[in-house]
């Protein structure tokens, strides 16, 4: 009887069929310095990680509306960037005090995106700030936080995430969808581990 069992879990695992019940793999990706940080919706979330990076004495510059120019100009100047964090989730106040739009937000995310594929820069994708940055807390009709969730998260090499803003399971079904490597943390002071751990610190 227990080999009978043996032999028919041996199967499902080759099938695949007890592996894909399991949440996106921890990663063993490693980012690298110097790192740009910078928004997709004009968030708070950038300075929460700031003052993390900081601590940790990580390479980088904060740029809320970085553009792929800046990134080209940093390549020609001989110190590019190695990686590039865009944290996710929109803040209206933060958009209309910066006079743009989720318009203006998602096209330069896509060229910035573009760019960073190019020069072979490592993308992580951001969403810290949990569910209250998430559309559930938002006004009605007001879906720019999901739509900034839509234009990185799946074109993302890493997803770094607040597991309660993952409580839906809208990042596990993106990282399992695009095979892309997911981090979660269950409080942000958790991120000091992980960004530890990615950068090598």
């Amino acid at each position: 009887m227990i080999r009978s069992l043996k032999t028919v879990l041996a199967s499902l695992i080759a099938a695949g069929l007890v592996a894909s019940a399991a949440p996106p793999a921890q990663t063993a990706v490693k980012a690298a310095e110097p790192a740009l940080l910078t928004s997709c919706g004009q968030s708070p979330g950038p300075i929460m990680l700031k003052v993390v990076m900081q601590r940790l004495k990580i390479g980088f510059e904060l740029n809320s509306l970085a553009t792929a120019a800046d990134l080209k100009s940093k390549a020609e100047a001989g110190t590019p960037y190695k990686t590039l964090i865009i944290v996710m989730g929109a803040s209206l106040k933060g958009m209309g005090a910066a006079g743009i739009s989720i318009d203006d937000e998602l096209k330069r995310t896509t060229a910035l995106i573009e760019e960073a594929r190019r020069e072979g820069l490592l993308i992580i994708g951001a969403h810290i700030e949990g569910m209250k940055r998430r559309a559930q807390g938002a006004a009605a009709g007001d879906t720019t936080d999901e739509q900034s969730i839509d234009a990185v998260a799946p074109n993302a090499g890493l997803l770094l995430v607040n597991k309660e803003g993952d409580s839906d399971g809208r990042f596990t079904a993106i990282a399992k969808a695009k095979n892309i490597p997911m981090i979660e943390v269950e409080k942000n002071l958790d991120l000091v581990g992980a960004l530890q751990k990615l950068f090598g610190k």
